[in-house]
């Protein structure tokens, strides 16, 4: 297989009372596992084959850009938590930016929040930043993803209902509120 499952950077019981340990077996290891496996499956004798997961968000449609940009964003979104001292706020440029595009990092999180929450059905809220270093809240549906768009993620919150029925039910908007408590604002940062 040319992709694989990429391991959780900390144990699948660590991001609780946020992210329950089932929640996390079920996310990463049944449903990513099935979006690597079937990205696998896809791209056999295609022109993807050999090509990188940003490649194929960029060029392909259909199951392949769903399944590669799954992939993707999952590993994005997974990497953007940490068991130990996650929660507040950036710093830095990052930091900066937020309030000067937003006018506080509180304003921003309440658009954020809105966007995640407000976004119909399944799909992906993301923190992006153009080029010029501007900064964009994009609501993605499905498989959506930035970078096709020219823009690059900084923050993606998964607002799909297997990132979050096990531990709240249909309480979209409680599970947003509870994953700003484990975001790893350095890795955030460093992508900015």
């Amino acid at each position: 297989m040319k992709f694989e499952l990429k391991p959780l950077p900390y144990a699948s019981n660590a991001l609780e009372p946020v992210i329950s340990k089932e929640t996390m077996e079920l996310h990463h290891d049944k449903h990513l596992a099935t979006y690597v496996t079937n990205l696998n499956n896809l791209i056999q004798g295609t022109k993807f084959e050999n090509a990188d997961l940003e490649t194929i968000i960029k060029e392909a449609d259909g199951p392949i850009f769903n399944n590669a940009a799954q992939v993707w964003n999952h590993d994005f979104y997974f990497a953007s938590f940490t068991p130990d001292g996650g929660g507040g706020e950036p710093k830095g440029k990052l930091a900066e930016v937020i309030k000067e595009t937003f006018g506080s990092f509180e304003e921003f999180k309440k658009e954020f929040t809105n966007a995640s929450i407000g976004l119909f059905g399944s799909g992906w809220a993301w923190l992006t930043k153009d080029n010029d270093g501007r900064l964009f809240i994009l609501k993605e549906s499905n498989a959506g993803n930035p970078l096709t768009k020219g823009l690059t993620p900084l923050l993606g919150f998964d607002v799909w209902e297997h990132a979050y029925y096990v531990d709240f039910r249909n309480r979209r908007a409680d599970h947003i509120n509870a994953i700003w408590n484990i975001i790893d604002w350095k890795v955030v940062e460093s992508r900015y």
